[in-house]
């Protein structure tokens, strides 16, 4: 049984979040330079068994695909072919940059914290896999 990992995609840096082994709850992991993604996403699956990879899919707020896809659409491409045994599924990531700015506030996160984009990325690939843990547990119940 393996863990559930999320990927906040970013031009930049990505927010890395992954699931206990029982995959209940979900933790930020990292944040990683987009240029390192392939291999540090290589090197933990190499120690941990990942079962699923969740990619924040951008959409804008009519449903649509964001101009972001354009460049998060390659490196699917090269997930899928370099790790062709894990499966990829897309979750909306609308507000959740919104939702991680929230969530340091509420958390009493000092204003010099809440600046630091690389804790947004991680709780943002946090939030997108909690979504998905979320949507997954409803959909059992239904």
């Amino acid at each position: 049984m393996g863990r559930i990992l999320a990927i906040d995609y970013g031009r930049k840096r990505c927010g890395i979040a992954v699931t206990d082994a029982l995959k209940i709850i979900a933790n930020g992991l990292a944040t990683v330079p987009t240029h390192q993604l392939m291999d540090f996403l290589k090197d933990y699956m190499s120690r941990e068994q990942v079962e699923l990879i969740v990619m924040g899919k951008p959409t804008q707020l009519n449903g649509e695909p964001s101009e972001s896809m354009r460049y998060i659409t390659p490196f699917l491409n090269r997930l899928k072919k370099e790790m062709p045994a894990t499966p990829v599924v897309m979750v909306d990531e609308r507000f959740t940059s919104t939702l991680a700015h929230q969530a340091m506030l509420a958390g009493g996160m000092k204003k010099s914290d809440r600046r630091d984009k690389a804790r947004v990325d991680s709780i943002a690939a946090s939030i997108i896999l909690n979504d998905y843990l979320q949507s997954k547990q409803f959909n059992q119940q239904s």
